[in-house]
């Protein structure tokens, strides 16, 4: 007889993996009509997504594969080329971005979970696409192996450019525990931080570390727990981080040069088991949050839009959710101050990356069901 427990989990796993079905209808938000057009489905735990030119689409998969979608259509070969990946827990293939000047250097950018044995960390690669193989390859940032760990979570990873030569890129904390000797209050690692490379990986030279001694020299701020959002807004220098809390505490940051955002020693979260990991949170000596979720949304992919299709969004912010199913549409004052919050697409699936490209469509990448969609103004 199988336990009533199991049943259970089995009952709520059919309820998160039932297919998201989407009408034909307009759907009317308070600032803008849409419809949601399916791009393509049939993706096994999608993590990113980009954009070659109007026909082609390129997909990560969490489990170490990278897809191509040319013209609605998902080719049947994974792209050749990909480095191995630690594809455990929340561990894989993860976060794509196009070089700023791909149209001219072809640059395609990837982050994963290196493998060293049974452990793993997070790892940034770049290369080139030709004959549906990745060539060229160069490694841009190669962990520390004396500092991979055997657990499943918190790897981060999104990567953003700020147009300027240099990319960032986020690194969970990997699990580590919920006190102060928590690697991400640390400067001498590379866990639960950003990071900021030149495009070519070699240090910046005006990094906050680049010279302080004992300290990794990468490093952009910390005290990150799990950074799963990572947008740079090109058009008003502001660089935009969602992360995970635990039970609760879920955060909206706008992240700056060489400051500590406070993991674990402040947060609106709770351990899982329930107790405190602090009493009211006292941000003195910390970056606050903008936005802090709770309960959880688990918020992932994060998106700008600048686009030209849904001029009232202009500016917003974009931030998927996992376990809450939805997008939360940001608004914001010249200032950067959050003013509103706005819930679209509710109980639609697992939503993994939002994006924005040249047509000013807003794209939605969905972890489960694997597919991909884009929010479209309901008249063209």
């Amino acid at each position: 007889m199988i336990p009533l427990s199991m049943l259970r989990i089995a009952a709520i796993l059919s309820l998160l993996t039932t297919p998201a079905v989407f009408s034909a209808d307009p759907v009317t938000s308070e600032k803008a009509t849409f419809k949601v057009e399916t791009v393509v489905e049939g993706l096994e735990n999608p993590w990113s997504v980009v954009k070659l030119d109007a026909d082609r689409f390129l997909i990560t998969e969490r489990k170490g594969t990278l897809r191509l979608v040319e013209k609605g259509v998902l080719h049947p070969d994974p792209i050749a080329g990909v480095p191995p990946v630690y594809a455990k827990g929340q561990g894989g293939l993860m976060d794509i971005q196009l070089h700023p000047d791909y149209a001219s250097n072809g640059w395609i950018y990837l982050s994963f979970s290196k493998p060293f044995g049974n452990r793993a960390l997070t790892s940034v690669i770049r290369a080139k696409l030709k004959d549906h193989a990745l060539v060229g390859e160069e490694t841009l940032f190669d962990p520390p192996a004396d500092e991979a760990s055997g657990a499943g979570v918190h790897f981060g990873c999104r990567i953003t450019f700020d147009g300027k030569g240099h990319f960032f890129f986020s690194i969970g904390d990997r699990g580590g525990p919920t006190n102060p000797t928590n690697d991400a209050q640390r400067t001498d690692n590379v866990k639960g931080k950003i990071h900021r490379l030149n495009d070519d990986g070699s240090i910046p030279a005006d990094n906050p570390y680049a010279k302080t001694e004992g300290a990794k020299p990468s490093i952009w701020c910390h005290g990150n727990r799990n950074s799963q959002g990572l947008v740079f807004d090109m058009a008003t220098g502001r660089l935009w981080e969602t992360e995970h809390g635990p039970r609760g505490g879920d955060e909206l940051n706008l992240i700056k040069k060489g400051m500590n955002y406070g993991w674990p020693i402040v947060t609106f979260g709770i351990n899982y088991g329930g107790t405190k990991i602090t009493d009211a949170p006292d941000h003195t000596g910390f970056e606050s949050p903008l936005i802090q979720w709770t309960p959880s949304i688990a918020a992932s992919g994060l998106a700008v839009y600048h686009g030209a299709a849904f001029p009232e969004w202009k500016g917003n912010l974009f931030s998927g959710a996992l376990a809450h199913q939805k997008v939360v549409r940001i608004e914001l004052d010249a200032a950067g101050a959050v003013t509103h919050q706005e819930i679209l697409l509710e109980k639609s699936g697992r939503i993994r990356d939002v994006r924005v490209f040249s047509d000013g469509f807003l794209y939605v990448l969905y972890d489960d069901p694997g597919k991909l969609v884009r929010l479209v103004p309901a008249k063209q």
